[in-house]
């Protein structure tokens, strides 16, 4: 195992741009660690070093070490790797990912690259688990608390648990991260392409108590008509 995480390092460092990092860069308003790769050579190498010989339980231990690492590209290569293994999933899994979130988590696009995928598939497999992340939102972490939202984006746009999608947001309605603002209405805006007249109901209903930031995303595939009545104070 750590011969092959050596290999994927050693990739990194020879496929390096410096261009390509300090450009990354402005995408944070937190420190980074990055060595400046695409994202398209990043899925390149994630591809090229998938370890399909091993089992799920290795697989996701090299994950957990890769993830460490506090490197988004490293990150990034978990998330494609945690992803593939979803035929495979498993309800004790969600222990391993919940570790993931709440201590490597640490930048916007680790959270959405592994909750959009690998946590939103879980969740459609194993609604039972929905729960945990109402309960995510209560943690004082800012990325625990997006992730509670963003799990369910790709689950929204199947139209699915929108009870649930409400009660994320409820709990996340007031939180002044901007970070999160943008996770929960994200959330809501997938929400409405499936469901329009609920979110848009629900937005209108919460309009006084929700931020700017979430209410934009909320609306923003709506009809102008309705996005200009949401906006109105």
């Amino acid at each position: 195992m750590s011969e092959l995480i050596s290999q994927i390092k050693d990739e990194f460092i020879q496929n390096a741009d410096p261009k390509t990092k300090e450009s990354a860069k402005r995408f944070f308003k937190e420190e980074i660690l990055v060595y400046g790769l695409s994202s398209k050579k990043t899925n390149e190498i994630a591809k090229k070093f998938f370890p399909k010989d091993n089992s799920k339980a290795e697989i996701f231990e090299l994950c957990t070490i890769l993830f460490q690492s506090g490197y988004i590209e490293e990150s990034f290569i978990a998330c494609n790797w945690s992803y593939r293994m979803q035929k495979q999933f498993q309800p004790e899994d969600f222990i391993i990912f919940e570790n993931w979130v709440k201590n490597y988590i640490s930048n916007w696009a680790t959270c959405d690259t592994f909750c959009n995928h690998t946590i939103g598939e879980f969740i459609i497999k194993f609604p039972e688990f929905i729960n945990e992340l109402i309960l995510w939102t209560d943690s004082e972490n800012r990325w625990v608390k997006r992730a509670a939202a963003v799990s369910l984006i790709m689950p929204a746009r199947k139209g699915l648990f929108l009870e649930e999608i409400f009660q994320i947001s409820n709990k996340l309605l007031k939180d002044q991260d901007d970070m999160v603002q943008k996770g929960y209405g994200w959330m809501l805006k997938v929400a409405s392409q499936t469901h329009q007249k609920e979110v848009y109901d629900y937005v209108l209903k919460n309009k006084k108590d929700m931020p700017r930031t979430a209410l934009r995303y909320a609306i923003e595939k709506m009809p102008p008509e309705m996005r200009k009545k949401a906006m109105t104070k």
